[in-house]
């Protein structure tokens, strides 16, 4: 029991005031009771929550103890303050251990401090002076490997990498803080590929108390928008920044995607619980989008060996062929030179043969013709006499039925007046105009009778007119 002994203006019995306390002295009382009955400093360990760094350098947060369960209220919370020179020396400590930690919200963290009373609001609160780096690393490796010894039991810590990844993924659903330096450098190995990649961002938080929920969200809005691989891509920090990558939800969200995913988280030496469920984990953004453009760049490269194949499958067998035609042609050229001997001498034999029997069918062609001339001769002595009579004897029929001998006779001829010869009676009427020709002269006359005599028919070559009674004008 600790007696205070105070001059509150009224009397003291057995160390107490009996008096009415001021809120000042009451605070004091307390300050004190603290003080002279805590340590001068305590190990504490706990979940950092509503952290918050103030434009003077200090930071203020709760350290709590979680209810058992998702969303259950904290057992206890003690407030903290880190003042700006005790600040400095915990930031020396961390770098001295690689800052492998960043406090921050959900953070577990062993740190130490004084208790201390602050009057101006009532509050009991601890003013931290160190921390313990190897604690939060401890809790943070014991959830990981709980974490993977549970997905490895339900049998889905794998289940991801089962999926096949296309061998040209062009269409890439990429799941990061969109303007973050991560999103930069995925964006630049792309365009300078100078490949049709087709990249679908989806924007995310990707550190921070609750980040775990946007992420795995993103991750199944990527599959939604027809993916052909996504990519989960974060850059460098702390193990606590990437400490939403070691967290269940997305572990879960990763395994249970029809769609691989391949993974860029950190640095090299960082490895999460995401990059062990993953299909495939590179080191870095970067790397992950490496990982793309070579997976398509080995396609490339198959279908260049392929065509450099199919070419000098090709030039090989117009080679075998260039060689079987060479030696057909050679063949065929020895051939055709046999032949062309053989047709030689075959030709030169007709030929003598040929000039030999065109010689004989000259000699019998020239006594045929010189009888067929001799026999010409005498046949055309013969014909010249015989066509000599025939003329002389169609010449004195010519003479005999000359029109003007028989005129001269005392015959006439009569015409109508169209100009054909009347040759009966019955062929003219009375008044009808004809013309007499006689040997010396022309009548013409105009039927006044005509008069038809039936007689019997004289012999053609006749020249005995009919009868026919005319008046001469």
């Amino acid at each position: 029991m600790i007696e205070a002994s105070l001059s509150l203006g009224g009397s003291t019995v057995g160390g107490v005031n009996q008096g009415t306390f001021s809120v000042a002295e009451l605070c004091s009382l307390i300050r004190t009771v603290i003080e002279q009955t805590m340590p001068d400093d305590v190990w504490v360990e706990g979940e950092i929550s509503g952290l918050h760094r103030a434009r003077n350098g200090h930071v203020y947060f709760d350290l709590v103890e979680p209810g058992e369960g998702p969303g259950a209220a904290p057992v206890a919370t003690m407030p903290v303050v880190l003042f700006r020179e005790s600040r400095d020396r915990v930031n020396r400590l961390l770098k001295r251990h690689g800052d492998p930690i960043r406090m921050s919200d959900g953070v577990c963290v062993r740190i130490q401090g004084r208790v201390d009373y602050y009057p101006p609001s009532a509050r009991v609160q601890l003013r931290m002076s160190s921390i313990d780096p190897t604690y939060t690393l401890g809790k943070l490796a014991a959830s990981k490997d709980a974490l993977l010894a549970e997905l490895s039991a339900e049998g889905i810590l794998r289940a991801n990498a089962a999926q096949l990844l296309e061998p040209v993924p062009l269409r890439v659903g990429l799941v990061t803080s969109i303007g973050s330096a991560a999103h930069a450098d995925i964006s630049t190995v792309f365009e300078q590929a100078g490949m049709a990649f087709t990249v679908v961002e989806v924007d995310t938080p990707v550190q921070g108390s609750g980040a775990e929920v946007p992420v795995a969200a993103a991750i199944r809005a990527a599959e939604d928008a027809d993916a052909d691989v996504v990519l989960v891509a974060r850059g460098g920090g702390s193990k606590t920044d990437l400490a939403v990558f070691d967290h269940e939800v997305v572990a879960r969200a990763i395994a249970s995607v029809g769609v691989p995913v391949v993974t860029g988280i950190g640095h090299d030496i960082d490895r999460s619980v995401a990059d062990e469920v993953a299909h495939t984990a590179t080191t870095t953004p970067t790397a992950a989008a490496q990982f793309v453009v070579g997976r398509v760049q080995q396609w490339l490269d198959r279908l260049g060996d392929h065509e450099r194949s199919l070419v000098a499958a090709g030039r090989r067998a117009v080679q075998r062929a260039d060689q079987r035609v060479e030696t057909v042609r050679s063949g065929v050229a020895v051939l055709t030179a046999n032949a062309l001997d053989r047709s030689d001498r075959l030709l030169a034999a007709r030929c003598s043969r040929l000039v030999r029997t065109a010689r004989s069918s000259q000699r019998r062609a020239v006594g045929q013709i010189a009888q067929a001339v001799a026999r010409l001769e005498v046949a055309q002595r013969h014909g010249l006499t015989t066509a000599e009579r025939r003329v002389d004897a169609v010449a004195a029929q010519v003479r005999a039925l000359n029109p003007a001998l028989a005129l001269a006779r005392g015959w006439s001829i009569t015409r109508d007046g169209d100009g054909r010869v009347v040759r009966s009676a019955a062929s003219v009427e009375s008044g009808d105009i004809v013309t007499t020709q006689l040997a010396d002269g022309d009548l013409t006359s105009t039927i006044t009778a005509a008069t038809h005599h039936t007689r019997p028919n004289k012999t053609r070559g006749s020249n005995e007119p009919q009868d026919a009674t005319e008046e001469t004008t």
